[in-house]
Order: C-alpha cells, then structure tokens, then sequence
C-alpha cells in the first residue's frame, strides 16, 4: 500500500493524474489502476472527479494527511541512530532463463559496487512483468521483446538475440531438421508465451504439422524430456545452453534460424535513480560478453 500512498500524495500536489504520472514516472492509466485499488481498499472515495482536475474528498484530506504521516515513517525505517541514510532497494523483474544467465554475474558485480543497496528479484512471465514496470512495482525488467508496442514511456533495450534450434536425443543421427519434425513426437514450447507463438509460426511457415506429444513453457524440462527419448523439440539456445546436455544434440536452422529476443524494459533513465541506471548498464554489458555480436 505503500506505493499507492506516495501516488496519492503525488497526485495532491500535482492537481491530476497525469501530471502526477508524469513526477513519479508513471502513466496516467497506472496512476488512476492505483488511486482505485486504494479505494477498495479503503472502502470509499478518495476523489471527486469531475472535470479535469482530482480533488480530494474530505475523507481523501484526512487520509492524505496520514498517508504523509506513514510515508515518512517508512522512508526512515532503515535509518540508523545516528541519522545514516537508509539501504535503497531496487526491484527487478526476470524471466526465468535471465535469472540463471545473466543476473548472477551482474549482482555479484552491481553489489560490490553498491554495497549500501540491496536488490529484490521478481519472477514471472513477459507480460506479467512488463505491467510491473508499467505499475512502477519494479523498476526494469529482463524479459522477451513483445510483438507490440509498448505503452506509455516504456523503452525496450536489446540485451541479446538468442537462436532456436531443433534438439534431439543423442542417439538420433540425421541433420535433416525438417525430415526429423515430420516423423518424430514434437515436444512442444507453450504457444501461451511469447517463445512459443514464435515456433508455431514459424512451423506454420515451413508448412509443418508435428505429431504433439506434451506442451509446456519451461525449458529445462523441455530438454530433459528430449534427453529421456521422447521426442524432439525446437528451443532457444540460451547462455544456459552454450553446451547442450549429453542426453541432447542440438541442429543449426541453417537459412531458416529465428531468434528469441531478450530485452531489457524500463522507464526513460532520467526518472531512474543513479543505482538504477547502473544496474541496468551492467545487464547490458554482462549480456555482451555472454553473446558478442
């Protein structure tokens, strides 16, 4: 609640919604999502909206006042005796593939450089942890490129393109990729998420219809399950899998390789903190090293 105390006080000071969006980094519609959980919360308005303008109610007066009461109380919960400043903490979004590539040597890295912050890691899906951003519950957020455009002033940065390729069992010999997803159990990556609509179109494209045997989002069992002999699958190669598992081989594309893109989300980076914006540069060059152009 938190959160949504610091944007009613911005929106009181503001005089409307987006321009308190505008402060605090947020778009008009996160702001107005987060005045309206605070009212259900509280069970009553806060605003009276009419016109352009969001004046308090007389119940929204009183619990603005609190609410300065509380966040100042807050803001010095990790305050030391004699007057230190607060740890600051940041809270970053990954997808499940970045949290085993490239977070570990970029917080390793971010905290011997800011021992005084500390960092919270959210797991999720894409657009789960795009809305994150866009809510202002995390400040950036390591996930896939969507396939539209992001909303507000959300930007995307390219942390690395990563290349999907057909894996078999070890035992099976043939290269022939498109013979091989003819006659063989296709173990198939969740068309739910954004991966797995890029191999169902790209099936589609091919002409391509594979006998389905199991279909799920995470990868590990993905490939665990084509190391057991159950069939093949079509999988990005991750940092994770610079080198395959034995049980596995994996065969290039060739002409026809399509790429799973990893982006880095976040609002433009004068509205980040100064930590922020250094930890968002060592992704992106932890990514560099990991996959040089």
């Amino acid at each position: 609640m938190i959160r949504e105390l610091k944007t009613l006080i911005a929106v009181a000071q503001e005089g409307t919604f987006a321009a308190a969006g505008e402060k605090i980094g947020l778009s008009q519609a996160a702001v107005s999502a987060q005045m309206q959980r605070l009212e259900n919360r509280l069970g009553f308005a806060l605003f009276d909206r009419k016109g352009r303008t969001s004046r308090l109610t007389r119940k929204g007066q009183q619990v603005l006042a609190q609410a300065q009461q509380l966040v100042g109380l807050y803001e010095n919960l990790g305050a030391s005796p004699s007057g230190g400043k607060p740890d600051t903490l940041i809270n970053i979004g990954a997808i499940a593939s970045v949290q085993r590539s490239l977070l570990p040597d970029t917080l390793s890295r971010f905290q011997r450089q800011y021992p005084a912050c500390h960092t919270r890691v959210l797991p999720g899906v894409t657009m789960d942890l795009i809305n994150l951003v866009d809510s202002g519950e995390v400040v950036m957020a390591a996930v896939l490129r969507p396939p539209f455009s992001l909303q507000g002033d959300l930007q995307a940065v390219t942390l690395m393109q990563e290349p999907f390729r057909l894996i078999v069992p070890r035992s099976v010999k043939s290269n022939d990729w498109a013979g091989l997803l003819r006659t063989h159990a296709f173990v198939r990556y969740d068309r739910a998420s954004f991966g797995g609509r890029q191999v169902d179109r790209f099936l589609q494209r091919m002409h391509c219809s594979p006998k389905d045997v199991c279909e799920m989002d995470e990868l590990e069992a993905i490939v665990s399950l084509v190391a057991k002999g159950l069939g093949v699958a079509l999988v990005p190669q991750t940092a994770a899998y610079r080198r395959w598992p034995a049980g596995v081989r994996a065969i290039d594309l060739a002409q026809h390789t399509f790429h799973r893109e990893v982006v880095l989300v976040h609002r433009a980076e004068r509205n980040m903190s100064e930590p922020a914006r250094a930890l968002a540069g060592l992704l992106r060059d932890t990514a560099s090293r990991q996959h040089p152009a």
